[in-house]
């Protein structure tokens, strides 16, 4: 009679579907599956705004370093008021306004002296790494979801698990067909868990290496920068 009243008992459970597992789950595998999907939301959500943002960034640098090298810096700084995505102009207008200032300060037209453009140089620097920083924003909710969402996964399916060999004691019945359901509600867990770690890895890797070259070029102009500040410089003495 057990195993008959096993075997009804994993009928019944074998018809049920993915979100009627899920709603018959324990609570604890519920919140893991719940902490699991705000992951994954949360994930997308900075996925999408990175995209965005590094190609803009990208195209917009671009776009700034053909004005910067073929015209004057008032015509540089007006382009990087315009171009306002990339860090390239965010170097630029931040130093060019140190410049201003000093100017500025000084009353007159203000003549560059080593000094002068030592602490432009810093600034340049100073901006270039800030900016780096604030493209770097969101990765490390990726490169943690991508690295314990397999993990939270695998503690709500041990979970799941061991509520299934409850339930078998419960019925009874050790059969295929009471073991199944309860196997299928406890991998769920393992499956979103995979399923919030997979996307945010692979972006992960992807932004990593477009920031990588994003802030190469940050490094260059920073370079290019401070020599052309340097022979104005030269130039003024």
């Amino acid at each position: 009679m057990a195993i008959l009243a096993g075997t009804a008992l994993g009928g019944r459970l074998a018809s049920l579907g993915a979100l009627d597992l899920i709603f018959q789950a324990s609570w604890i595998v519920q919140l893991v599956l719940l902490v699991l999907v705000l992951l994954s939301v949360f994930s997308w959500a900075i996925i999408l705004s990175k995209h965005r943002e590094l190609r803009r960034a990208q195209q917009d640098s671009e776009a700034f370093l053909e004005v910067y090298h073929e015209g004057s810096l008032e015509e540089a700084y007006d382009a990087a008021r315009d171009l306002d995505s990339s860090p390239l102009s965010a170097v630029f207008i931040a130093t060019y306004g140190e410049l201003k200032r000093l100017a500025r300060a000084s009353g007159r037209s203000l003549s560059l002296t080593p000094a002068h453009v030592d602490a432009l140089s810093r600034h340049v620097g100073w901006t270039g790494s800030r900016e780096g920083q604030r493209l770097e924003r969101g990765f490390t909710f990726l490169a943690t979801t991508g690295s314990s969402a397999p993990f939270i996964g695998l503690f709500g399916t041990v979970i799941g698990i061991i509520n299934a060999f409850e339930s078998i004691g419960r019925a009874g019945s050790a059969s295929l067909a009471v073991v199944a359901p309860g196997i299928a509600e406890a991998l769920i867990a393992t499956a979103v868990g995979l399923f919030a770690a997979i996307p945010a890895t692979i972006f992960y890797n992807i932004f990593v290496g477009r920031l990588r070259g994003i802030t190469s070029a940050i490094d260059l102009f920073a370079v290019e920068y401070e020599g052309d500040l340097r022979r104005l410089a030269v130039a003024e003495e």
